[in-house]
C-alpha cells in the first residue's frame, strides 16, 4: 500500500466530489473499507495522494467508474455458504409454499451468482414458475454480467461442489452450459429474474416482498446506513416475511429487533412479526 498518510478529511472531500458529480453515495460507508479501496486504487494507479485521486475523479469519467467498482461489494458465488441454502430449504420453502405467488428481493445482488442459486433452488422444489426475484445492485457493470449469466469455467469445480453440499437434487452442469472457457446460465433461469438498478444508500422501498435476501453487504456501512437499509427491508416484507442476512450481519442494536424473531440464528434468518 502507499505509504502516505490519509486524512479523515481527504477521504471525506474525494466521497463529496463522487457524490456531487456522479451521484452514488459513499459517505455512510464502513472508513474502514473506504479506505481500504482507496488505498488499492492508489497504488494500482501509482498515485501518490488522495488529493491527486480526487482530482483524476473529478475529470476522467472512466477512471471514476473504476473507483466505483472498487467501493462496490461483488465478492459472491454460486451457493456460497451451502448450510445456509440447506436452512432455506429446510425453512423457508415452506413458507413461500403458501403463497400462490411469491416476490423475493435480493438486495445487493452483486454479479448474480447467488440469485441464480436461488432460481435453481426454487426450480428444484417446484416453486420457480410462481415465483418472481427482483435482483438489485447499484453497480451497473455488476447488474450487466449478472444479467448475462456469464462466468469463468474455472469456477465450476466450486460452483458444483457447493451446489451438493447445499443439498441440490440434481446436477449442477445441468444448469449451464459451456464454451469458450466460461459457464452459461441456462436461460429458462433468467425467465423470472427481473435485474435493476437500486442503491440502498439513497432509494426506496422496492417492492412488497415474501423474502428479502441481503448477505454480507450490511457489514461494509455505518450504523445509520444499517438502520436505513433495514427498515427498507422490514417496509418491503409482508408479515411473516424472512430476512436473510449474511454470517458477520446482526439485528441486535438497530432498533429493529422488536419487528423480527429469530427463524434460524446460526443461518441469520429472521421472520417479520406479524403486525409489524
Amino acid at each position: 500500500m502507499p505509504t502516505v498518510e490519509v486524512q479523515r478529511s481527504d477521504i471525506e472531500y474525494l466521497l463529496y466530489i463522487i457524490y456531487d458529480i456522479y451521484g452514488y453515495d459513499f459517505r455512510q460507508y464502513s472508513e474502514a473499507h473506504i479506505r481500504r479501496r482507496v488505498l488499492h486504487r492508489m497504488l494500482i494507479s501509482d498515485l501518490g495522494s488522495v488529493q491527486e485521486l480526487s482530482d483524476r475523479v473529478g475529470t476522467d469519467r472512466a477512471f471514476a467508474g473504476l473507483l466505483l467498482q472498487d467501493l462496490s461489494i461483488t465478492v459472491t458465488e454460486m451457493f456460497r455458504d451451502p448450510d445456509f441454502y440447506r436452512a432455506l430449504r429446510a425453512q423457508v420453502i415452506p413458507f413461500l409454499r403458501t403463497y400462490s405467488f411469491i416476490r423475493i428481493w435480493h438486495a445487493g445482488c452483486a454479479t448474480g451468482q447467488e440469485v441464480y442459486s436461488m432460481a435453481i433452488l426454487l426450480q428444484e422444489e417446484g416453486l420457480y414458475d410462481r415465483t418472481t426475484i427482483y435482483a438489485t445492485d447499484f453497480n451497473q457493470h455488476a447488474l450487466d454480467i449478472a444479467r448475462d449469466g456469464v462466468y469463468p469455467m474455472a469456477s465450476a469445480r466450486a460452483y458444483t461442489a457447493n451446489y451438493q453440499r447445499s443439498g441440490g437434487s440434481g446436477s449442477f452442469a445441468g444448469y449451464y452450459t459451456s464454451g469458450y472457457d466460461h459457464l452459461v446460465m441456462e436461460r429458462s433461469l433468467k425467465d423470472n429474474i427481473v435485474w435493476a438498478h437500486h442503491n440502498l444508500v439513497t432509494d426506496h422501498v422496492f417492492a412488497e416482498v415474501h423474502l428479502v435476501l441481503c448477505r454480507n453487504v450490511l457489514i461494509y456501512f455505518n450504523k445509520d446506513l444499517q438502520r436505513r437499509a433495514l427498515s427498507l427491508f422490514t417496509d418491503s416484507l409482508v408479515s411473516g416475511g424472512v430476512l436473510a442476512l449474511g454470517s458477520r450481519e446482526s439485528l441486535q442494536f438497530s432498533g429493529h429487533e422488536p419487528h423480527y424473531h429469530p427463524l434460524d440464528a446460526r443461518q441469520r434468518l429472521f421472520r417479520k412479526k406479524y403486525g409489524s
